[in-house]
C-alpha cells in the first residue's frame, strides 16, 4: 500500500527511543508528551491533526499496526456502541435486536454495523503485534465483552482530576504488558451539587452540537504526561534490562 508520508531512522545514539504510535488522536496531546522526552511518536486519526503536525498519520489505524511500533496507545476510539450507555440501542427482546426505538436519523442496521466495526477496531489493536499497549474505553456491556479476546483483563478506572486536572470523567485502560497509571497531583473534590462540583461535570454536562463528541474526547495533558514518564520510563527500563 502506498503512504504519502516516510518515518524518520532511528537516531543510533546510545539513548534509546521509543517508536510510539497513538491511536484515534487528532490533537496530539498523547504524542506531544511522547515527543517531548525524546521518543519517535506518531499520532493517528481518520481526522487531520488539528494543528497541522507532520508527525500525523491520516487514516485507519489498523493499517499501520505492524510497523515496527514499541507501544500502542489508543488514546479515544468510537466506544458508543461497545460501553454500557449504548447497550439499550442493540438490544430488543433477546440479544442484537432492534430496539423499541431507534437514535433519531438511524438504522438497525447502521447500529448493527457500528458495533461489528467498534469490536473490529478494538479486538485488532488489543492482538496489533506490538509489545506494549493501552486502549482508553469504558467498561463495556455484555454484548461487546461476549465478543472480546480471553486475555482481556478489567480495565484500570481513572480519573482526570488524579493528574491535576479539575474534572470528572472516568478513564478506563485496558492495559498489555504496561502498568497500571499512578496519581501524579491528586487534587481534592468539591462539595457534591456545588457550583465547583458541576463545572467538574463539564464533560457530562455539555449541551448536544455538532462539536460535542469531538471536545468530549480531548486528552488532559496531565494524564498524558503521567503516561509518558511511566509507560515510557517502564518500556525503556525493560530494554535496558534485555541488553544487560
Amino acid at each position: 500500500m502506498q503512504r504519502s508520508f516516510a518515518f524518520p531512522i532511528r537516531s543510533q545514539s546510545r539513548t534509546r527511543s521509543l517508536r510510539v504510535l497513538v491511536a484515534c488522536e487528532f490533537t496530539g496531546t498523547v504524542r506531544n508528551a511522547f515527543l517531548d522526552r525524546g521518543h519517535d511518536a506518531w499520532s493517528c486519526d481518520l481526522l487531520p491533526a488539528e494543528n497541522g503536525s507532520n508527525r500525523h498519520i491520516r487514516g485507519d489505524v489498523r493499517n499501520f499496526l505492524a510497523d515496527g511500533w514499541d507501544i500502542l496507545i489508543v488514546a479515544h476510539p468510537p466506544c458508543t456502541r461497545l460501553c454500557r450507555s449504548g447497550r439499550r440501542w442493540l438490544s430488543g427482546p433477546g440479544n442484537m435486536t432492534p430496539p423499541k426505538k431507534l437514535p433519531k436519523g438511524r438504522t438497525w442496521e447502521s447500529m448493527k454495523a457500528e458495533f461489528e466495526d467498534g469490536v473490529d477496531l478494538f479486538v485488532s489493536c488489543w492482538r496489533a503485534p506490538i509489545d506494549r499497549v493501552a486502549i482508553e474505553n469504558p467498561e463495556m456491556h455484555d454484548l461487546a465483552t461476549a465478543r472480546m479476546p480471553k486475555d482481556l483483563p478489567r480495565p484500570q478506572i481513572v480519573q482526570p482530576f488524579w493528574f491535576g486536572h479539575p474534572e470528572y470523567k472516568g478513564t478506563g485502560w485496558y492495559l498489555r504488558n504496561l502498568p497500571a497509571l499512578q496519581e501524579t497531583e491528586r487534587l481534592g473534590e468539591p462539595p457534591k451539587d456545588s457550583e465547583e462540583w458541576k463545572a467538574w461535570n463539564r464533560v457530562w454536562r455539555m449541551p448536544p452540537s455538532a462539536a460535542r463528541g469531538k471536545e468530549r474526547s480531548r486528552f488532559f495533558p496531565g494524564m498524558a504526561t503521567a503516561m509518558a514518564d511511566q509507560w515510557g520510563g517502564y518500556a525503556l527500563e525493560q530494554f535496558h534490562l534485555e541488553a544487560a
